[in-house]
This record gives structure tokens, C-alpha cells and sequence, in this order.
């Protein structure tokens, strides 16, 4: 039984994580799943968004303790750097790497490596009713699949530390605040929502959004005069577009895009 259901409409790939009675723990089946996914979504030309959200009532609970436990009762001792190193950073580098927007739409509570899963995405769109926990520190563990990088750059040290430390559970509406979340619609909008968002992204400009993402990434770390070298590289591609000149076409003309992800 597949734990990863995956739909395709108007240029938008929604990948559902689908244990919904764990709500939607991460096993290994569901990571391999998840991975694999991502990865033919990046070759897909058709794909021009992703979308990540859960089934039910949860967008992730993180790792899924029961499958740890029974390893650990089976006498295989848990390697938690191989783990990570193996199943997790893979996802994240994944989606931080693949030059199309993805967007987390989380519909219920995000906690841990989901929560980890979520920050990593481009933007969330959160249901009124969701809510984010790091709860890593309530288990003697530190935060981990790239939360201490997303964190602190999203709500700032302090908060983050404040956050980890805690491990308090955060509402959407305190998570909007600190800008750990984009929008935030009531639950029974949260799919059109969603679909108004992607769809919108899916229209746009491919190349050059990818070219963004890119940008952005390698602007959290350059200094300034790296930064604008590599602006400038990346702003050579972008030109030589068949949708930037479509853009062009359609400022002149006076008439709406469209791009062709090209």
C-alpha cells in the first residue's frame, strides 16, 4: 500500500502524505516514497509546482516513534546521524534544490522532522487549525532535517532558540506572526486556497522562478559582492528566456503572460 498519494492538475503535482492514522509519521516506506517522488517531479517538465500536504487531520507528527521502537525491541540500535544522513537530508536538499516552487499547504499540526518538512518548502499556507511543534527537546534530541538552518533565518535567534528550548507548541496565527508561515485561510478554504496559490505559480515564469529560488538560496550565505556576481550570471540566463521574452512581448502589447515554463 502506497503511503504517498500523488495528483497532477494544470501544471500543480500535490504529493499527500497518506497515514493518516499515524497521522502521517514518517516511516522508511513513506521517506523512500517521498524522495523518489521529488525526484520525477524534477524531471517532469509537465510539474511546474508541488505541493505538500497531508491526509486527515495532520500534516506530519515527524519520525514515526512506533517503527523506532520496534527496531530498537528487535535489537538494531538506532544510528541517528546515519539516519538523517540517509532519509531525511536527502528530502531536504531536494526540496531546497529543485528549481520549481514548492509549497506546503499544512492542514493540521506539523510537529518535528514534519514541522522540519514544512520550513523547507518555498511557502505554507496553513489552516487556521494547525499548529507547530518542535518537540524535539521534550525527547532530549536537538532539532534536525535543516530546522536549525530554516528557523533561525525565518523568526530570528532568539526566537528560534526560545522555540527549540520549549518546545511550545505554536498556533497558525502566532506562526503567521513570526513569519513562519506565509497565509493562513480557515480549514474548509485551505484546499482552494492552496490550488488558487499553485495554480498561479504553476502559470508563471518556470525558468526564471527556479533562477529565484537559486538566487535566494546562495544569498543566505554570499557577502554582497559575491552576491551581485552571481545575480548577474544568473540574470544572464534568465534573459535569454523564451519566457522573458514573452514577458516583454506582453508588457509591450499590453496583454497578459503566457509562459511556457521555458
Amino acid at each position: 500500500m502506497t503511503t504517498l498519494q500523488i495528483t497532477d492538475e494544470a501544471g500543480v503535482r500535490t504529493l499527500t502524505l497518506n497515514r493518516p492514522d499515524a497521522m502521517n509519521s514518517l516511516n522508511e516506506q513513506l521517506k523512500g516514497e517521498l524522495l523518489d517522488a521529488l525526484k520525477k517531479a524534477e524531471r517532469d517538465r509537465a510539474v511546474r509546482c508541488i505541493v505538500l500536504t497531508g491526509a486527515g487531520r495532520a500534516f506530519s507528527a515527524g519520525q514515526d516513534l512506533k517503527e523506532t521502537q520496534d527496531k530498537t525491541a528487535a535489537g538494531k540500535e538506532m544510528d541517528f546521524a546515519a539516519e538523517l544522513r540517509r532519509n531525511y537530508n536527502p528530502i531536504i536538499l531536494k526540496i531546497r534544490t529543485i528549481e520549481i516552487p514548492v509549497v506546503a499547504s499544512v492542514n493540521g499540526v506539523a510537529a518535528g522532522a514534519g514541522w522540519s518538512l514544512a520550513l523547507a518548502c518555498d511557502l505554507r499556507i496553513a489552516s487556521a487549525a494547525a499548529k507547530f511543534v518542535g518537540a524535539f527537546s521534550k525527547i532530549g534530541l536537538i532539532p534536525d532535517s535543516g530546522m536549525t538552518f530554516t528557523l533561525p533565518r525565518l523568526a530570528g535567534l532568539g526566537k528560534a532558540l526560545e522555540i527549540a528550548y520549549l518546545g511550545a507548541a505554536l498556533s497558525a496565527e502566532e506562526a503567521l506572526g513570526l513569519g513562519l508561515v506565509n497565509r493562513v485561510v480557515a480549514a474548509e478554504e485551505l484546499a482552494s486556497a492552496t490550488k488558487e496559490l499553485a495554480v498561479s505559480l504553476a502559470r508563471g515564469a518556470t525558468r526564471g522562478l527556479g533562477l529565484i529560488k537559486r538566487a535566494m538560496n546562495a544569498g543566505i550565505m554570499n557577502d554582497l559582492e559575491n552576491q551581485l556576481n552571481y545575480e548577474a550570471d544568473l540574470q544572464g540566463i534568465a534573459g535569454q528566456t523564451r519566457d522573458h521574452r514573452e514577458g516583454v512581448a506582453a508588457f509591450i502589447e499590453k496583454r497578459a503572460p503566457e509562459f511556457k515554463g521555458e
